[in-house]
């Protein structure tokens, strides 16, 4: 492979695409990276990256308005697709005073709940006319991924209206059963909280916020599920305790018991997800699912957050399962190995 030129980073991107690499880095000092089933790997026969030549294949991504943006605020994120071959998210950044960058490759095509493993549960999920769903975990946990198949499955079988609020769009929908209208923050709108404010008068039925970031976003989305809509988004946090003891700890102490309490109404289910490195190459998710039973609201009210997990390792009948059983799951099923298992388990002791 010759070296890569600025005129060359498209190239680059396809080649990623075509070795099925979840991301691409650019780091100066390094050979171009690709991480594949979760591992970095250089890319062989491309030379190291200067602080010269990352910022010629950085800038050569961007547009006058997006570098003076860049330039400005020192952190772009946005959407570039590689003619009809790949489709990526970039991050492009700064780190001691050279530009840096993180590309990662989304599927055009949504995926389907199927093709994901999705539990029984979380097809129910998506049937909900109403309420809070969360899809939560570590980044590149999948979780985009995840909300794409759930709106696609409502796009096949409900005639709804599916507004989306992204950072950047991603997987792009073709309208099947649904109209989805796709938004994308700074060009379409320009924040989450602003745009969950107008969104109600815009007649949705379901709308997807790519991530809650801060307090005024999660107080609108639970405003607009309180209305009657169906929000789905997706929260930074490990597991279902976390993520409600997050949103809750968001709030200034004299708001935290009104939150608790809406909360306990309006949330109807986390989905914490996890990849594991899979037997046979690639990477396998291990989910907890935490249903808002009259159990899990009366202890969210309650503020008896540290007993959810007993709640969770109790209720299979309600679609419930903890990150450990699901786990167990997968290497009953020889999905993962031992080893893997042993690993990830919050109580390896299990497996016993």
């Amino acid at each position: 492979m010759p070296p890569i030129s600025p005129d060359r980073i498209e190239t680059l991107l396809t080649s990623a695409a075509a070795h099925n690499a979840s991301d691409v880095h650019i780091v100066v000092g390094h050979q171009p990276l690709f991480r594949i089933d979760g591992k970095l790997t250089e890319v062989d026969g491309e030379p190291i990256i200067t602080s010269e030549l990352a910022s010629d294949l950085v800038f050569s991504l961007l547009n006058d308005q997006q570098k003076d943006k860049f330039i400005r605020e020192r952190e772009l994120d946005f959407a570039y697709q590689v003619k009809r071959v790949a489709r990526f998210r970039v991050n492009i950044h700064w780190e001691r005073g050279n530009v840096g960058l993180v590309a990662r490759l989304v599927r055009t095509n949504p995926p389907t709940m199927e093709m994901l493993s999705m539990p029984k549960a979380v097809y129910d999920l998506t049937r909900l006319h109403q309420g809070l769903v969360l899809v939560t975990g570590p980044t590149g946990c999948g979780k985009s991924t995840s909300l794409a198949a759930m709106i696609e499955l409502i796009n096949q079988e409900q005639k709804s209206h599916i507004i989306t609020l992204e950072d950047p769009v991603e997987y792009l929908f073709t309208a099947q059963l649904s109209i989805i209208r796709q938004r994308e923050l700074y060009r379409d709108f320009l924040s989450f909280a602003d745009a969950l404010k107008h969104v109600v008068r815009q007649d949705p039925n379901v709308i997807m916020v790519g991530e809650m970031r801060d307090l005024e976003t999660i107080a609108t989305a639970l405003t607009v599920a309180e209305t009657g809509h169906l929000v789905l988004a997706t929260l930074h946090t490990n597991g279902s305790a976390e993520t409600i003891d997050r949103i809750i700890d968001v709030f200034p102490p004299h708001q935290q018991h009104q939150i608790r309490l809406q909360l306990s109404m309006e949330l109807r289910a986390v989905v914490s997800q996890e990849l594991l490195p899979a037997i046979n190459g690639g990477r396998v998710a291990a989910r907890e699912i935490m249903m808002n039973t009259p159990a899990v609201a009366n202890l969210i009210r309650e503020n008896k957050i540290a007993q959810l997990k007993t709640v969770m390792q109790t209720s299979a009948q309600d679609g419930m399962m903890t990150k450990d059983q699901d786990i167990k799951r997968l290497y009953q099923e020889r999905l993962i190995t031992r080893e893997t298992a042993m690993a990830y388990m919050e109580n390896p002791e299990l497996l016993q």
